[in-house]
C-alpha cells in the first residue's frame, strides 16, 4: 500500500483533509478571531511566499522591534509584576502596597476613585457614595504622603492610572518625593493621562480636547527636563477593547490617538526625539491567545515604521512601543469565579509570549467587587509561576516564524493601517472622536459579539454553556461606607490649618498660567505643595478651560 505525502496545502485539503471532513463536519461553520479575520485549517510555508524576515521580523532590539524592544527580553530581567490596587483612605492603600510588595510584586499600579479622576475632592456634593469605592480618594498632599509612607521611591517604579487629573497627581507624587529627599531625576513610573481614549471609551475626562492636549504637551516638556525617567503618557487601547471592541480596533485606535499627541507635541515646538522615548502603550490581553500575541508584534512593528517614517524620529527609543499589559476584565464572571484564575493565566502567558514590558493579572473575584487579599495573592502568583516555572520567559519572541503567527500579525497590521488611514481622512483622532467614528465602531463590533453569544456562536463557559447552580456563597472585599465621611473631615481639618492666603495665591498664579502659554506644570506642584486641593486646582482650570460635555456624534 503506498503511502500517501501531499506536496502543497492544496493538495493535503483536496485529498488527506477531504475524506476527514467527508466522515466529519466541522465544529463551527466559520472560524475567525475578534477581527473577523478567518482562521485557516493549516497554516504552512505556502503563507509566507512574499514574506521578508529581514524587513517583517527582524532581530529583538532592533528595528521594528517585532521581535521585541530588547535584545534579551526576559533572559535579563522578567517584566515589571504589578498588581492595580488602591481603595478606600490613603491609609488602607498604603497597607496593601506594602502587602503587595511584601509579596514579591515589582512595581506599584495605583487605582484612584471617581471623585479623584474626575477632580472632586472628597467632600464635594458630587463625591457623596464614591469615595474610595472603586479607588483611593486623594484630596490633598497630606493624602499622597500617606499613600507613599515608607515606600522607597527611587528604587520603585509607581503607575498611576489617572487621566484628566494626571498633571496634579503627578505634581503630588513630585511634592511628596521631594519631601522624602529623593532625587525627582531618579523616579521612574508612569501616568495614564491618556485623553483622547476618555473621550471614546470611558468617560472620566473634564476639559475640552484642546486643553486636555494642552495640559498633556505641558506634561510632556516639564518631564523631558526635570522627570527623564518618568514615562509621561500610557497610550491606552485596553478600555477601548474592554468596551467591545476587535484586536485590531484596538491597535488602530491606539496608534491614531498616540499619533495625535506626537503631533500636538511637534505643534507646541518640541523635538519628537527629546520626547518619544518616555511615551508609554497599554494594551489589553484578551482571551484569544494567538491573536493577542500578533496583535502586540504588529502594534510594536507599526509603531516604528510610523515614528520613522511620519515623524522622522532619528533616536531607536523613539521607536520601540514599550507597553504594560492587564488581563481582560470584561472576561471575568460573576458565575464560576474560579474558572477566571484560568482565563487569566492564558490572558497573561499570551501578553508574555507577546513581549510586555509590565503586567497585571485581575483576580478572580473582580466581576464582584474588588480583590480580598488572598485572591490579589493569588494573581500575583500566576505571573510568578509563568515567570519562574514555566520556562516561557527563557527565549526571545518564542513565536516568531511560526506559519499562523506570522500571517496573523501580518492581517492584523493590515487590518488596523486601514482604520487608520480611515482616521487620517477624517482628519485625525480628535476630529474621528467628534463625528463619533471610533465611538460608533466599538459600539459595532460589541453588539456583534453580544449576537455571538446569544447564539452561542461564541461560549463564555459558565454563562451560556457548561452552566450549574451557584451553591458557594461569595464573601468578597467591602469597603467602609463611613470613609467618605472620614476623608471630608480630614479635609475640613486640611483647611483650618494650612496658609490660606498662600493657597489663594498658588491658585492666581495657576490661573495666569492657564490663561497664558506659561507651562502648567510648575504652578501645580507649587500650589499642591502649599496643600491646595485636588478639586481646587480642578476648579481653577475648569473656569479657564471649561468642561466639555459627552460628545454626540456630527451625523445625528
Amino acid at each position: 500500500m503506498d503511502i500517501h505525502v501531499s506536496k502543497s496545502a492544496a493538495e493535503w485539503r483536496d485529498t488527506t483533509a477531504r475524506k476527514v471532513s467527508a466522515r466529519a463536519a466541522a465544529r463551527k461553520e466559520k472560524f475567525v478571531t475578534s477581527s473577523d479575520i478567518e482562521v485557516p485549517d493549516l497554516s504552512s510555508a505556502e503563507d509566507l511566499v512574499n514574506w521578508d524576515e529581514q524587513t517583517q521580523l527582524g532581530y529583538p532590539g532592533e528595528f521594528p522591534f517585532t521581535r521585541g524592544v530588547r535584545p534579551g527580553m526576559y533572559r535579563s530581567r522578567l517584566w515589571t509584576m504589578r498588581q492595580y490596587a488602591g481603595f478606600a483612605s490613603a491609609e488602607e492603600s498604603n497597607r496593601r502596597y506594602h502587602y503587595l510588595l511584601s509579596q514579591g510584586t515589582t512595581g506599584l499600579s495605583v487605582a484612584f476613585d471617581l471623585p479623584t479622576q474626575m477632580g472632586y475632592d472628597a467632600d464635594h456634593p458630587f463625591s457623596e457614595g464614591e469615595v474610595g469605592k472603586v479607588g483611593v480618594s486623594i484630596s490633598s498632599l497630606e493624602d499622597m504622603e500617606i499613600l507613599l509612607r515608607d515606600l522607597p521611591l527611587e528604587r520603585i517604579s509607581t503607575s498611576m492610572t489617572i487621566n484628566a487629573t494626571a498633571s496634579i497627581l503627578l505634581a503630588l507624587y513630585v511634592a511628596v518625593a521631594k519631601k522624602q529627599g529623593a532625587d525627582p531625576r531618579k523616579l521612574s513610573g508612569t501616568i495614564q493621562n491618556d485623553l483622547l481614549k476618555e473621550y471614546t471609551a470611558r468617560g472620566t475626562y473634564i476639559y475640552p480636547p484642546r486643553h486636555s492636549m494642552r495640559i498633556i504637551t505641558d506634561i510632556f516638556s516639564y518631564c523631558a527636563a526635570e522627570l527623564p525617567q518618568w514615562n509621561t503618557i500610557s497610550i491606552s487601547g485596553y478600555h477601548m477593547r474592554e468596551a467591545g471592541s476587535t484586536a485590531a480596533q484596538e491597535i488602530a485606535f491606539t496608534l491614531s490617538n498616540a499619533i495625535a499627541y506626537v503631533q500636538a507635541a511637534l505643534d507646541a515646538g518640541l523635538d519628537v526625539d527629546t520626547f518619544a522615548g518616555q511615551l508609554s502603550f497599554f494594551f489589553n490581553s484578551h482571551n484569544n491567545l494567538f491573536e493577542e500575541v500578533a496583535k502586540f508584534r504588529a502594534a510594536r512593528r507599526m509603531w516604528a515604521h510610523i515614528m520613522r517614517e511620519r515623524f522622522h524620529a532619528k533616536d531607536p527609543r523613539s521607536m520601540m512601543l514599550r507597553f504594560h499589559t492587564q488581563t481582560a476584565g470584561s472576561t471575568l464572571t460573576a458565575q464560576q469565579p474560579d474558572n477566571n484564575i484560568v482565563r487569566t493565566a492564558y490572558q497573561a502567558l499570551a501578553a508574555v509570549l507577546g513581549g510586555t514590558q509590565s503586567l497585571h493579572t485581575n483576580a478572580k473575584d473582580e466581576a464582584l467587587s474588588l480583590p480580598t487579599e488572598e485572591t490579589a495573592r493569588l494573581a500575583l502568583r500566576t505571573q510568578q509561576i509563568l515567570g519562574y516555572e514555566t520556562g516561557v520567559a527563557d527565549v526571545v519572541d518564542p513565536l516568531a516564524g511560526s506559519y499562523y503567527v506570522e500571517t496573523l500579525t501580518d492581517a492584523l497590521e493590515k487590518q488596523a493601517l486601514a482604520y487608520i488611514q480611515q482616521i487620517d481622512e477624517i482628519g485625525g483622532s480628535v476630529r474621528a472622536i467628534e463625528t463619533g467614528y471610533m465611538q460608533s465602531q466599538i459600539e459595532e463590533a460589541a453588539y456583534r459579539y453580544q449576537l455571538e453569544l446569544e447564539k452561542e456562536q461564541a461560549i463564555v463557559v459558565g454563562v451560556n454553556r457548561f452552566k450549574q447552580a451557584e451553591t458557594e456563597h461569595f464573601v468578597g472585599h467591602k469597603v467602609d461606607p463611613q470613609i467618605g465621611a472620614r476623608q471630608a473631615r480630614k479635609l475640613a481639618e486640611l483647611r483650618q490649618k494650612r496658609d490660606n492666603d498662600l493657597v489663594k495665591q498658588k491658585l492666581q498664579q495657576l490661573q495666569q498660567a492657564a490663561e497664558g502659554s506659561d507651562n502648567l506644570m510648575p504652578a501645580i506642584i507649587s500650589a499642591v505643595e502649599a496643600y491646595t486641593t485636588l478639586g481646587e486646582i480642578s476648579d481653577t482650570m475648569r473656569h479657564v478651560f471649561g468642561e466639555q460635555h459627552e460628545f454626540r456624534s456630527l451625523t445625528e
